[in-house]
């Protein structure tokens, strides 16, 4: 067949664009509905079977119309679509942010499968694009397995180009919108001189405009706000996060992706937030007593996000040494641009937590675990092996906090992690933060009992040089203790203990959410 490598050039560059349509949707439902599990395999499940439509599709109409300008018409419609998808979903995904924030599942549910039913028709057309290749290129049926090999390894190879190409550059680069546009103009631009190169001209200059629409759309458009929060006074995308910053009279709010978790908090002048953040500094007063705040040399904090932790640590312990472990490098630049993250003695690491932690040569007096991506914890730094890892980077009196959620009658999640902790710390306390769905589950290194956080607050109390933060965090955690599920001759029956090859914590936690949700409680705060 003349003219066949461009054909090969278009089935590549038609896999690309699929995968990284595919990408770019999660990142285009992730500022809504998040990042979770339920989300990724609807994206996944869906698009699959769109494709798998469009190889029926595809092979139907190659035999009824073996021609290439079938081909690229078919072609330059799905790319112009592909690119539109963020134009039209837009209205829909605004009104999912608003709704999300006030907890209207039906609405949310409303706009998810939207945008889901929108990405079918572009999907659909691209899967058409390899069935109609083959058709194409086989002028031999003894050729036929060789060829039908040969389009769906080159198909194969431009979506491995596909899977890569947006989430490590195009979408920090230029952002979602303009990735599903780039994409878009790119196999518009492929298809269109497809016309060309296979003699058909009056295509060709028919559906010039798809192109130049596409163009003007990514000029025009391309930059306008993902989200019209109010109080908004910074968004962008990274490799990773939808990252919003939200400004509410002096305080500052981090929040990523759908938002309904706050990552950090800053004040100029107040320290208290009435957090998870806070209990951090209560960590190392669980130590024998008496213990003094002198003891305390060194943090590591898995989570920094923008440095609130880090900042109250400071204000409590004074400038020890602290290690910060942020996987988002985008996230540190904006603590340290928006929420004065800029304490020297505040170390930022763009790095996963466990694999930062398993290559430091260093001790902690605390370390602290903070790594939601909200309902999850992701589920690395769930297992009995990681907390080895951290028992190991702690001193003879080291601490383990971490923060961990829950429904209000559901503690399925803080067991889990109380039974598989207490397999490596030998005493392990909870402690639930009052009108939030947060508890601190803290750790020691050391045997230790409640009576010595009696002691050493008493003693703080006593001696009356205590940061203020520090003796309302302690309080907190003595007000507020529960019973460690995982204790005694007869722990609870969800104690289970996750490991490397076994930490189904998606699945409990999909299931606290949809629990709470169908609740009574759950429904009375939705409407």
């Amino acid at each position: 067949m003349k003219h066949r490598g461009y054909l090969y050039f278009t089935v590549f560059s038609a896999g690309m664009t699929t995968l990284a349509i595919e990408f770019s949707a999660s990142r285009l439902l992730g500022s809504v509905f998040g990042t979770s599990n339920l989300v990724w395999a609807s994206i996944i499940g869906l698009i699959l079977i769109y494709l798998t439509a469009g190889y029926f599709i595809g092979g139907w109409w190659a035999d009824r119309s073996p021609h290439p300008k079938t081909f690229y018409t078919i072609l330059v419609w799905g790319a112009l679509l592909a690119g539109l998808v963020p134009v039209l979903s837009g209205p829909v995904l605004r009104l999912a942010a608003d709704a999300f924030d006030a907890l209207q599942v039906g609405v949310l549910l409303g706009a998810f499968t939207a945008v889901l039913i929108l990405l079918s028709v572009p999907i659909t057309l691209l899967g058409v694009v390899s069935p109609f290749a083959i058709r194409l290129s086989l002028r031999d049926s003894r050729e036929a397995g060789k060829i039908s090999g040969r389009i769906y390894a080159i198909s194969t190879l431009g979506s491995f180009l596909g899977t890569f190409l947006p989430v490590l550059v195009v979408i920090p680069l230029l952002g979602t919108r303009l990735t599903f546009l780039t994409f878009g103009l790119f196999l518009a631009l492929v298809a269109w001189l497809g016309f060309w190169i296979f003699g058909e001209k009056r295509a060709f200059w028919v559906h010039a405009w798809i192109p130049l629409a596409l163009l003007a759309l990514g000029v025009f458009w391309g930059r306008a706000p993902i989200k019209t929060t109010a109080g908004q006074i910074y968004e962008t995308e990274s490799a990773y996060n939808y990252i919003q910053v939200i400004q509410d009279g002096d305080y500052r709010y981090l929040r990523l992706n759908e938002g309904q978790g706050i990552h950090s908090v800053h004040h100029p002048v107040q320290l208290a937030y009435h957090g998870p953040w806070m209990q951090f500094v209560a960590a190392p007063f669980f130590n024998p007593a008496i213990y003094t705040p002198k003891q305390v040399e060194s943090y590591a904090i898995i989570g920094l996000a923008a440095g609130t932790t880090a900042r109250q640590v400071t204000a409590v312990y004074g400038a020890i040494p602290i290690d910060g472990y942020e996987i988002d490098p985008e996230i540190i630049r904006v603590g340290q641009e928006y929420f004065a993250m800029t304490e020297p003695n505040l170390h930022p690491i763009a790095e996963d937590g466990r694999v930062g932690l398993a290559h430091s040569g260093k001790r902690y007096t605390v370390i602290g675990i903070d790594a939601y991506r909200p309902p999850y914890i992701p589920w690395h730094l769930t297992t009995q092996e990681f907390y080895r890892q951290v028992y190991d980077h702690l001193t003879e009196d080291g601490v383990l906090v971490i923060n961990v959620g829950r429904a209000p009658e559901d503690r399925r999640l803080i067991a889990a992690l109380a039974g598989t902790i207490g397999t490596v710390f030998p005493s392990v306390y909870v402690v639930d933060i009052p009108n939030t769905f947060n508890s601190i589950i803290y750790a020691t290194r050391q045997p230790t009992t409640l009576d010595d956080l009696y002691r050493n607050y008493q003693a703080l109390v006593e001696r009356g040089d205590a940061h203020p933060l520090l003796l309302q965090a302690l309080e907190t955690a003595i007000l507020n203790m529960q019973p460690n599920p995982c204790a005694g001759e007869a722990p609870d029956a969800d104690c289970v203990v996750f490991t490397d090859d076994w930490a189904p914590i998606e699945w409990i936690t999909n299931s606290l959410v949809l629990n709470y949700l169908f609740s009574p409680e759950g429904m009375e705060e939705i409407q």
